[in-house]
């Protein structure tokens, strides 16, 4: 409240004592985000009114049954062969962090080995390795008794060969995301738990490994949608997932943009899909870094759900 001060001459008003607030104005965010909408809009527009994409033939192909059964195997791929890594990669890292200096050399050497050549590499040798081994024998060493004897190409089938590459490869970077996450463990845990006379390898997989899995977790869902994405690589040695599907479609036909949309929507798709296990983990196992965990999706529909359904309260007016 403002009262009027008496200096003898003239009244004076006394200053406000609150003061409005005005926000800072930052023009160049809105010209920023005005410029981007339309730089998008305008390539947007470009797609849909381009008359060399054929739209239809977008919506008769994605469901065909060919691409639909390239989609089964590229998920069957990518299931196999994270889970059978990721347990590789957790043997790897441990011979990794071991104190036997043999297990520590040969984990090094397999992680400098696969790390170090190209995944389209092992991927060709695996498809070829009859060309190396014509069969492959279990039996005595330097002597002619063999116990079991197998063509190599009637075993190695592209799909075995692809599942092979692309496992043994993942599990040497797997093995590395393994081992940072042991890392980041406190030295003060291993050595309580050794107090506590607890064995090396109980000490790993019940005291180490769950909290190390809230530092694994994250990239390890990457890698998992990067396994996705690198089973297109097994169309050099005809295994029938997504992309070589498409490929064989599209030389039919000629309809090689149509058929690589029809492949990224069936991409971007399984991809959003394998995201969601990957947020529901991170969860469970941040569970011991954060008291107070956010919402899921499902808690917050569920909370705005009940909100909009609550009934409001009359006001009650005293007499």
């Amino acid at each position: 409240m403002t009262s009027p001060i008496s200096t003898g001459t003239a009244p004076r008003v006394a200053p406000a004592a609150d003061v409005t607030a005005i926000p800072l104005r930052r023009p160049w965010r809105w010209i920023s985000a005005v410029v981007l909408l339309g730089v998008v809009g305008l390539f947007t527009q470009s797609l849909l009114t381009n008359k060399n994409i054929e739209y239809p033939a977008i919506g008769r192909y994605l469901f065909d049954t060919h691409i639909l059964a390239g989609v089964w195997l590229t998920l069957v791929l990518t299931v196999l062969s994270m889970v059978v890594s990721t347990l590789l990669a957790i043997l790897i890292a441990a011979m990794r962090l071991s104190t036997n200096p043999v297990l520590s050399t040969l984990s090094w050497l397999y992680v400098w080995l696969f790390r170090g050549t190209p995944l389209l590499v092992q991927i060709v040798l695996w498809g070829y390795l009859g060309l190396l081994y014509s069969r492959l024998s279990v039996g005595i060493p330097l002597t002619d008794m063999v116990f079991w004897s197998v063509d190599t190409n009637s075993l190695i089938t592209a799909f075995v060969a692809g599942f092979l590459a692309l496992t043994l490869n993942e599990a040497a970077y797997s093995s590395e995301i393994v081992r940072a996450g042991m890392l980041s463990v406190d030295e003060g845990q291993r050595e309580a738990a050794y107090s506590l006379g607890m064995s090396p390898l109980y000490t790993f997989s019940r005291i180490l490994l769950p909290q190390a899995m809230r530092v694994i977790i994250p990239p390890m869902g990457n890698e998992l949608i990067s396994m996705l994405k690198n089973t297109s690589l097994l169309s050099v040695i005809a295994v029938l997932e997504l992309y070589t599907q498409a490929s064989l479609i599209s030389s039919q036909n000629l309809k090689q943009v149509e058929l690589l949309a029809v492949v990224s929507i069936w991409y971007l798709f399984m991809t959003s899909v394998l995201s969601v296990p990957q947020y529901y983990l991170e969860r469970r196992f941040g569970r011991g870094a954060s008291r107070t965990l956010p919402p899921t999706p499902l808690q917050r529909l569920r909370a705005m759900v009940a909100d909009r359904t609550r009934p409001t309260e009359t006001p009650q007016v005293k007499p």
